[in-house]
């Protein structure tokens, strides 16, 4: 990214290219995108899984990479953000429209589109121009942040890039062949409902909101509805639900104290990691930063 200079032509990457299950990573860009972690993940979670579930699917970077390894017969997506579920609802259902929305963006991108984007009310849209306009949005807005105020309104600012990647037609198009396939379900829900269907055979992997480091710092700009201590314990009581019942899950979480007290328990192992954070409000806190992966697949024998 860059702050200031001259700005270049938007990009629109590989126009006309067929899909391939190489292509298969995350379309948009995530606060606590778990691409860094993915290797482990995977490791963590059973080589063959009847119904994958993520409740916080955010860049949906496990989803897809266990989808090229054609690791599970089924999957259920979901996420309280209901804009993010549209993007993947409009990437499923009309791929070629949401192309031809972002290529229109591409060709017309400054400034003064985006905040005219911004304000667009997404009830107002078909899914198609939702899930076109949440993609642009993240593409070009500062930082790749996703935040909105108490009304639940994006309230990004302008992202001077000189040359942002609107559009990337390869990637868009095995998203959503793979999204197209059967068993693939996507639904605007809240972690707890999602999870308590999941039987033996089956796996989840939790990315929530993170636990706060300090005092000062807090991630509840995501949803309207902030992510807090209730949550997160509610969330550790889902995770023990699992493992109780013999279902493979995987967590991760922020590195602190409080997170690794929430989850320690018998046949559950947290380890500890050092990740980079690309996206942070501040540059010079986009550094590694430790974080938690909570598993009870070894001790249920599953891996």
């Amino acid at each position: 990214m860059a702050l200031g200079g001259a700005a270049s032509p938007p990009r629109v990457v590989g126009r006309g290219s067929a899909p391939a299950r190489a292509r298969l990573r995350p379309i948009l860009k995530w606060a606590g995108g778990k691409s860094r972690l993915v290797p482990m993940i995977l490791e963590l979670l059973p080589a063959q899984i009847a119904t994958y579930y993520e409740p916080f699917v955010g860049g949906a970077a496990v989803f897809f990479a266990l989808a090229a390894e054609r690791r599970f017969k089924r999957a259920v997506l979901g996420d309280k953000n209901r804009d993010l579920i549209d993007v993947y609802k409009g990437v499923k259902a009309d791929v070629d429209g949401v192309i031809t929305l972002l290529v229109d963006y591409a060709r017309r991108h400054d400034e003064d589109t985006y905040y005219q984007t911004r304000e667009l009310d997404p009830d107002t849209l078909d899914l198609s121009q939702r899930a076109a306009r949440l993609i642009y949005l993240n593409k070009t807005g500062y930082n790749g942040l996703y935040r909105v105020n108490r009304q639940g309104r994006f309230n990004v600012p302008f992202g001077r890039y000189d040359n942002p990647k609107i559009c990337n037609e390869p990637r868009l198009r095995a998203a959503s062949e793979v999204l197209r396939g059967r068993g693939i379900s996507i639904k605007v829900a809240d972690f707890e409902a999602l999870s308590e269907r999941a039987e033996p055979g089956d796996a989840v992997y939790f990315d929530p909101p993170y636990v706060p480091l300090t005092k000062t710092a807090s991630f509840t700009g995501y949803h309207s509805e902030s992510f807090g201590a209730e949550q997160h314990q509610r969330l550790a009581e889902a995770f023990a639900s699992l493992t109780e019942r013999g279902v493979a899950a995987v967590l991760s979480n922020s590195g602190g104290k409080e997170t690794k007290k929430l989850y320690e328990g018998d046949g559950v192992e947290v380890a500890k990691v050092m990740v980079g954070r690309p996206i942070n409000s501040s540059a010079g806190k986009r550094g590694a930063v430790a974080e938690l992966v909570v598993s009870n697949t070894k001790g249920l024998g599953l891996v």
